[in-house]
């Protein structure tokens, strides 16, 4: 996502006006979750401005900053004692999605697991083997070359038991795979459930932030959580445009823009601040806080 991080972190991008974080976080409170830890270490200055008062639309939300990145499962041993004895979701900071957590939830309880993880089939490797008999998860990493092959890709969100925390040695940079696969080694339940239905966006590169916008767009989709609400924000409300600007496809218009005359712009986004000459045309391009001259022809670009 460079250059983009250099002034936001991943989590903090914009979707419409909307930074992607907000929709985890919705998401997570329409399936009545009650408390969020969001783990930090790049730009941790920027996530305490967005969430001065340690709250999320009433919701109490912790910060917790990692000098030294510990990876997921050296992240969630990071937080144990401010989780305690309960179960607990884990939710990637780079997906946007209206997957039925609540599904998800429900299933990790019914089935008695340790560890409950949502699946899907996306563009990356099905590396994960599930059984539908048992609803368990038996393989992580992919198959040897003449076993079965890998069914399903981790969408990214999962539920935890408390049990996890005897499992991850403590100040250690570690994720959570080898932690699973030792688990189910030694008999844990380890669940999964696949969740194919409603939309799911891995906004891992430049080239996927710009795909979610046009999807968004030409899909007129909105999440079941954020319906009735003003999103999406094709404009914000601060920019200045002139008259004879086209803005079209999944393009976004950030705060205080100012864009001159004769301007088209399709599927590109602007981050605040940006300016935009006259007679300027920018296709599929990420305009960040730089100048670009009158009459410029911009296309797939991100500058």
């Amino acid at each position: 996502m460079r250059p983009l991080t250099n002034l936001l972190p991943k989590p903090l991008l914009p979707i419409f006006g909307k930074p992607l974080i907000t929709f985890a976080l919705d998401h997570l409170r329409q399936a009545g979750i009650e408390k969020f830890w969001v783990n930090l270490h790049h730009l941790p200055q920027q996530f305490a401005a967005h969430f001065p008062n340690n709250e999320y639309n009433g919701t109490p939300l912790e910060l917790v900053h990692e000098a030294a990145l510990l990876e997921t499962g050296g992240g969630i041993k990071n937080i144990q004692d401010r989780i305690g004895n309960e179960a607990f979701v884990v939710y990637s900071g780079d997906i946007l999605t209206d997957l039925p957590v609540q599904l998800l939830i429900e299933e990790h309880y019914s089935k008695r697991n340790d560890v409950t993880l949502a699946l899907r089939t996306t563009s990356f490797s099905a590396k994960i083997r599930w059984q539908p008999e048992t609803g368990r998860v038996v393989n992580l990493l992919g198959p040897p070359k003449s076993s079965q092959p890998g069914q399903y890709d981790f969408a990214g969100i999962s539920v935890w038991n408390p049990s996890v925390f005897a499992r991850i040695p403590r100040s250690t940079s570690i994720s959570l795979v080898p932690i699973i696969i030792e688990w189910m080694k030694s008999g844990g339940k380890i669940g999964g459930i696949p969740l194919e239905e409603s939309r799911w966006f891995n906004v891992g590169s430049r080239k996927d932030y710009l795909s979610a916008h046009q999807i968004i767009a030409r899909e007129r989709w909105v999440p079941d959580y954020l319906r009735g609400g003003s999103w999406p924000i094709q404009i914000d409300i601060s920019a200045q445009i002139s008259p004879e600007t086209k803005i079209l496809g999944g393009s976004f218009v950030g705060a205080r823009c100012n864009i001159g005359r004769d301007v088209l712009l399709e599927d590109s986004i602007l981050f605040a601040g940006s300016s935009i000459p006259r007679r300027t045309t920018l296709r599929s391009c990420i305009v960040a806080g730089i100048e670009i001259e009158p009459g410029e022809y911009l296309e797939t670009d991100f500058v």
